[in-house]
């Protein structure tokens, strides 16, 4: 793969003409109803040619799309693994709490039972991208989200663009994206239990620019306890620019609870999930199959994106 950078750059500040034609381009017809209607599928391992677009379409526009399968489709993990690789999404990100095939399963634990992290409660999830606490050479770039069932009530899914996060902290001031591109912008702590160190700290930048593709990375979490930021102006107000724009109610905020059948695929953009409530006697147990992946949607990159399509 060539190293060479890409001609147009609108994530360089040095590059003011295409951060404003990127610009223009990405905010024409964007709406929360971009990423959906959802995309009906037939068949997630094997997508025919006009559902892969809408796809595509979406994740190119909004960095995410909703699917839904229709007529009683697979959607094991086998089934969610070859959707994946229909869009270029080829190597997991084996994490302490997946399955062993690396993907995985979301669901209520009991306390006690392995594990206190939040996913696996029905407590709010709050605003974050996955992995933000890996190394740098092993970020979490795409995500498959499918929804094997859902939880009796709430459980609702918020979604914001990274790039869109990027646009709106650089129209208010170009300093906040200088600041939270510091190689040092956001340490997470290292990860300890019982005394052994599971995880290092982790030290790196907020947004990144891959140099062979030209596409924006966002590494984010909304935790105090699981973070430290840089401590100089512009990067505490940028970071309260980012916690003021997610907790609005802007336009640009995707809102959707994931019914049975129903998943997510995305260029690991924000996202949050509201508390939810099962009720086994009727079988209302949520669970979730999540599969992260080192890869981004293929297409989705900035050297093979139009600009005037963006």
């Amino acid at each position: 793969m060539s190293t060479s950078k890409p001609a147009f750059q609108p994530f360089d500040l040095a590059r003011e003409a295409d951060y404003q034609q990127w610009r223009s381009a990405k905010l024409t017809g964007y709406t929360t109803e971009t990423a959906e209607p959802v995309v009906p599928v037939s068949n997630l391992a094997a997508l025919d040619g006009q559902e892969h677009q809408a796809i595509l379409a979406r994740c190119r526009k909004t960095n995410l799309a909703i699917y839904e399968v229709r007529g009683g489709g697979d959607t094991g993990k086998q089934a969610i693994r070859a959707f994946g690789r229909q869009f270029g999404l080829e190597t997991l990100d084996m994490n302490l709490r997946a399955d062993e095939d690396s993907i995985t399963s979301l669901r209520v634990v009991e306390a006690g039972a392995g594990t206190h992290y939040i996913p696996y409660t029905d407590r709010p999830l709050n605003w974050h991208t996955d992995g933000y606490y890996n190394r740098l050479d092993e970020q979490v770039r795409g995500i498959v989200m499918h929804c094997a069932a859902a939880a009796s009530s709430g459980g609702e899914n918020r979604f914001l663009d990274p790039e869109i996060a990027y646009l709106l902290l650089r129209d208010e001031n170009p300093d906040y994206i200088a600041a939270l591109m510091q190689p040092d912008a956001m340490t997470i702590p290292p990860n300890i239990e019982a005394g052994v160190e599971l995880r290092p700290a982790q030290a790196g930048p907020v947004f990144s620019v891959a140099p062979d593709t030209g596409a924006l990375h966002m590494r984010y979490t909304a935790r105090t306890r699981s973070i430290e930021w840089k401590d100089d102006r512009n990067t505490r107000e940028a970071v309260g620019f980012l916690v003021e724009l997610l907790a609005s109610d802007s336009i640009y905020i995707i809102r959707h609870r994931l019914r049975a059948g129903q998943g997510v695929i995305c260029n690991n953009v924000l996202h949050r999930r509201e508390a939810f409530s099962n009720d086994a006697s009727r079988g209302q147990e949520r669970l979730l199959y999540r599969a992260r992946y080192h890869e981004r949607i293929r297409g989705t990159e900035m050297t093979n994106r139009n600009t005037v399509e963006v």
